[in-house]
């Protein structure tokens, strides 16, 4: 036993440094409108600051003199984290235990009070509660001081919390419900009175006073990004706002899991070859063996042109290749035997994206189309004349029946289409399209430019959000799963991980090879916590996305460029890569001496013994 450990089990105290609230014998202060009976922690646990520990006139409970300290944490904070994560689990009788036996409430009656309002849209007393105002006893309002017409001083706030900026959160969701019930008359009064004097953000308030002319309570919650007040608003506000009153008084949601996470989040960041498909164990400290990560290549399929792109199915049970070819190759992931050929083009194809159910893919070529395919079948059920430059990507719209495409066409850059290839938008920026992106949320719409800009759109309201201009050319952008994250390659050998709702730089990955030509990068591993990307040395890079960490240099493609990499989002250990060297190459962590035929459509395949035989000649090469 250390001397700590042992000075904390000889240390005793009768009392807390901490948040205790007394009721010295008599019941605690009644909140009314019902406000105790919707607080996390549900019940009332205060003590009279002795051994004996007394619940709403229940038996006492007698109590052992304990140290301030557990294993050098505050005992306090831990009992209230318990008590937290115990209603959190639904434990709430065990909770309710340890309130009486401890003596630590888990919030005071004016933070249940303000929590009542918040999730009650009662705006009032919600400012008044968490600001401080003057109270009385004549019946309104949440009681929760003693005497007659005492002043309430307000909830302790953070450290540096801006109390406009929190007036501004409540005072926005207040005037959404009221534009919500259709009350323009005094949503309008809440924007010119309440809103506009706090002098916040400028933009921010033209965007809510366009919500007015929204016809209907749906076309606002779109346009607002926003769920309405029967939908998650109100406790995603109350988690906002938490945030900035001190924790001491109030606990943010979800404490003792969010810490939790990040004792996992710091197991993962030291572990460079994380790639589980399950959360690590509590139980034990995580490491991940090399041996289990994908390093080894597992199949080659031989082409005859040079490849551009290499695309998962989002089941990861087909894979699609193209690139310099006038054709788009689609392989069956089990065997990477062909599945289809998709041969209507006339000339080189740079880009494909599956639907969101596998069941379509749209490419989009050189020769100025883009062409929707039916996956099950490889037919083509439309092809659209993009203006007179070359397609250069393409993304669906989450609901699987509209996509966009970009174009280096100045005139005709950016299109929303139906599947019968009729514009449904099109927007009148004279940028051309480099590359683009949706997030998987469908809100925003990323696109980049051979000017070396980045611009984001609301993909609700078609508007643009804002953009960045950078001093190097960009060549690729893809967005994370959660949709937080833009990862943009960059022609100055580096990747940069960009913030989409702050624009700030995360994260930069240094290390591979780009200078003239387009490189693709994308997110990787299981969680996505892993960043790849090909490079002009033809090597292949992996990089640790928590810390930057370049953890494998992989020889992919000698002679030429890798140009593309795409992780399987099925299989955390297989991802494909294509070069200039004309070759697909499967990655795994499987190495086998096995030599297997992988067909492709030039007749040629490559065995595991890393040779590739040539059908034409018969020979090996």
């Amino acid at each position: 036993m250390s001397r700590d450990m042992r000075n904390d089990l000889e240390k005793s105290t009768s009392s807390s440094n901490g948040i205790r609230y007394h009721t010295n014998g008599s019941s605690l202060p009644t909140l009314q409108k019902g406000a105790t009976s919707t607080t996390s922690n549900g019940f009332a646990g205060s003590t009279n600051g002795d051994s004996t520990s007394y619940t709403n006139g229940s038996t006492p409970v007698t109590a052992r003199v304990r140290p301030l300290t557990y294993f050098g944490h505050d005992r306090e904070e831990i009992a209230r984290l318990l008590i937290q994560g115990l209603n959190d689990l639904g434990y709430s009788d065990t909770a309710h235990k340890l309130v009486q036996e401890s003596g630590y409430e888990l919030e005071s009656p004016s933070v249940a009070a303000f929590r009542h309002a918040i999730l009650n849209g009662e705006w009032s007393e919600a400012e008044a509660l968490l600001f401080g105002s003057q109270r009385s006893n004549d019946g309104g309002g949440v009681s929760i001081s003693n005497g007659n017409g005492s002043r309430h001083e307000g909830l302790v706030l953070a450290e540096g919390a801006d109390k406009d900026v929190l007036r501004f959160r409540l005072r926005r969701q207040k005037y959404l419900e009221l534009l919500e019930g259709r009350d323009h008359g005094g949503a309008l009064m809440v924007l010119r009175q309440e809103l506009t004097p706090l002098h916040q953000d400028v933009g921010q308030l033209h965007i809510l006073s366009g919500l007015m002319v929204c016809q209907s309570a749906d076309e606002l919650r779109a346009q607002a990004l926003w769920d309405g007040a029967h939908g998650s608003s109100r406790n995603l506000l109350l988690s906002d706002l938490s945030k900035s009153i001190s924790p001491s008084v109030m606990l943010p949601d979800h404490r003792l899991a969010v810490l939790l996470d990040q004792v996992k989040q710091t197991q993962i960041t030291n572990c460079l070859y994380h790639n589980p498909t399950t959360s690590p164990s509590l139980f034990s400290d995580h490491v991940c063996d090399r041996s289990q990560f994908p390093l080894q290549t597992h199949v080659v399929l031989v082409q005859q042109h040079e490849i551009w792109f290499v695309q998962f199915s989002h089941d990861g049970r087909r894979l699609a290749t193209g690139g310099e070819s006038t054709t788009v190759t689609i392989y069956d992931t089990i065997d990477f035997q062909i599945r289809h050929t998709l041969a209507e083009h006339t000339k080189a194809v740079a880009y494909a994206a599956w639907s969101p159910d596998d069941t379509k893919i749209v490419t989009c070529s050189h020769d100025f189309t883009a062409k929707v395919w039916d996956t099950s079948s490889g037919r083509c059920i439309s092809s659209i004349i993009h203006g007179e430059e070359p397609v250069t990507s393409a993304a669906w719209a989450p609901n699987g029946q509209t996509f966009i495409t970009g174009s280096l066409d100045k005139q005709s850059s950016l299109h929303i289409w139906n599947l019968n290839g009729e514009t449904i938008h099109t927007w009148s920026d004279s940028t051309r399209v480099q590359d683009l992106a949706l997030s998987p949320d469908g809100k925003r719409l990323v696109i980049i430019s051979p000017e070396r800009e980045i611009t984001v759109y609301n993909f609700a309201t078609w508007n643009e959000e804002y953009s960045l201009r950078l001093k190097t050319k960009l060549t690729c952008v893809r967005i994370s799963r959660d949709s937080k994250y833009m990862l943009i390659n960059m022609v100055d050998n580096e990747l940069q991980l960009i913030d989409i709702g702050s624009a700030e730089i995360v994260r930069r990955f240094l290390g591979q090879k780009q200078g003239e030509y387009i490189i693709r990068g994308s997110f990787g591993g299981a969680d996505e916590n892993l960043i790849i990307s090909g490079s002009e040395d033809g090597r292949i890079y992996i990089w640790h996305r928590e810390n930057g960490t370049l953890i494998e240099t992989l020889e992919g493609h000698p002679g030429g460029c890798a140009n593309a990499v795409a992780w399987n989002p099925a299989d955390s250990c297989m991802f494909a890569s294509g070069g200039d060297d004309k070759k697909v190459k499967i990655w795994s962590k499987e190495a086998s001496n096995e030599t297997r035929r992988r067909h492709s459509s030039t007749g040629s395949y490559r065995t595991h013994a890393g040779r590739t035989f040539d059908a034409a000649s018969g020979t090996l090469v």
